[in-house]
């Protein structure tokens, strides 16, 4: 039975939309660049605030991704 090995990245995503917006274009963006991405897990989540207001989103992500 053959085995199976992947491998996880971190990323930091920012997104003046919202944190949906930040992890989608994450999973994106590493999907351009890895091969067989296979999941995403939202190791954190910050905003940026400024005089009251958030005006951007971050999430660290850690990306799973299957060795060829």
């Amino acid at each position: 039975m053959p085995s199976t090995v992947a491998k996880i990245t971190e990323l930091s995503v920012r997104s003046e939309v919202s944190f949906e917006d930040a992890i989608a274009a994450g999973i994106a963006r590493a999907s351009q660049t890895l091969r067989n991405v296979s999941g995403a897990w939202v190791k954190g989540q910050k905003v940026e605030v400024k005089d009251g207001n958030i005006v951007a989103y971050q999430v660290m992500l850690e990306i799973t991704f299957v060795l060829d």
